[in-house]
């Protein structure tokens, strides 16, 4: 008999781990800045066990929203028909919108969550993730172009070439 961890593809193992690092931080860092602003304007922004909490179960549904759309992605690529899997992305993501406007509603209606530290938590895995892709495509720009030396001579090299070619 097999546990559901065997069933989850390493992919989404990976990815989801990875988000799910880049949510913690994320959520740490928004603490800090409410914290921040806290210091500055304490009778406006608050810091308190509701900021905590909030954040804390933000981040679950954000992590959880991932993982989610993962598996989903995982069983459309294994669906033959092609109408089946994008009928199982589009109930995917219906239900997962409604997973995370449901938490909104909680963490804007339950007085133990501050809203703004509940709701802002699911904006950073999407973020996240388009920031590594801009980090990697970055990345990936200066070893095609040969200037990820950090002398530059290779940048130098090719421009000179190209001047002298003129």
């Amino acid at each position: 008999m097999s546990n559901f961890g065997d069933k989850v593809q390493p992919a989404v193992k990976q990815e989801t781990k990875n988000v799910a690092i880049y949510t913690v931080v994320g959520v740490v860092v928004m603490w800090v800045g409410f914290l921040i602003l806290h210091l500055i304007w304490p009778e406006k922004i608050p810091f308190d066990y509701r900021v905590i909490l909030g954040g804390i179960g933000g981040g679950a549904v954000a992590v959880l929203n991932f993982f989610l759309m993962g598996m989903a992605v995982q069983k459309a690529v294994s669906e033959t028909d092609e109408a089946g899997a994008k009928r199982r992305m589009q109930a995917s993501y219906s239900q997962r919108n409604l997973m995370q406007m449901l938490w909104a509603v909680l963490a804007i209606v339950l007085p133990c969550f501050q809203f703004a530290a509940g709701i802002l938590p699911l904006l950073i895995p999407g973020t996240a993730i388009k920031l590594m892709g801009i980090k990697k495509q970055h990345k990936a720009l200066n070893l095609i172009s040969g200037e990820s030396r950090k002398d530059g001579t290779a940048f130098l090299n090719r421009n000179c070439e190209a001047a002298i070619r003129l």
